[in-house]
């Protein structure tokens, strides 16, 4: 079982996320929960997502305290919250931000992690792009289906469509897909020197 932690603000379509991911992997014939952690969070806020995908039957029901997966949509919460509480030293990061892991400070904590499981993409940037406001759980989507392999980015669209129907859902659909070729396709030793940043 993969357990995935999304966080983010109020606003920024944090829930929404989780959604996705679950509807992504049921189109994969994957057994998916997704639910939010809310308290009385006003606008801006930070909020929590949960997210469980297995080929088994998922019974437990609590949130995920140990993720396999931490999605951060907002990186202001980089030094405000315990973002990386519980995280596997094997486990897989995305962060959506345009600047690099040492620029956000983060560089020398997350030296353990993999080249490979480990990723900054402006994920704001390409909501701008595609339509017109800084939207981040869909593109940030694609990211993580290029990040893992384990859904397919024709699920994740698919669920987009299902959510968003009409140009709504067209535009989204295209950010995921830039999402899933931000990762997809960058040669290794760019994914090494953009994501991990480490030189001395």
């Amino acid at each position: 079982m993969l357990t995935i932690r999304i966080h983010g603000r109020g606003g920024q379509g944090v829930v929404t996320a989780a959604e996705l991911l679950s509807m992504a992997a049921f189109a994969d014939g994957l057994n998916a929960q997704a639910f939010p952690s809310f308290g009385s969070e006003r606008m801006g806020a930070p909020v929590m997502a949960f997210c469980r995908i297995a080929r088994h039957a998922i019974r437990t029901r609590e949130a995920v305290t140990h993720p396999d997966v931490l999605i951060v949509q907002d990186s202001t919460l980089l030094h405000q919250v315990d973002l990386f509480a519980g995280l596997s030293p094997e486990g897989y990061v995305l962060i959506n931000s345009t600047l690099s892991l040492d620029e956000l400070g983060i560089g020398e904590f997350l030296r353990s992690i993999p080249t490979d499981h480990l990723w900054v993409v402006p994920a704001s940037d390409i909501g701008m792009k595609h339509m017109g406001r800084p939207i981040v759980n869909t593109p940030i989507l694609g990211a993580f289906a290029a990040m893992t392999g384990l859904i397919k980015l024709a699920s994740v669209q698919s669920a987009i469509h299902q959510k968003f129907p009409g140009s709504l859902g067209e535009s989204n659909a295209a950010a995921a897909k830039e999402g899933y070729d931000y990762v997809g396709t960058r040669p290794a030793q760019e994914r090494s020197d953009r994501n991990h940043a480490r030189a001395n």
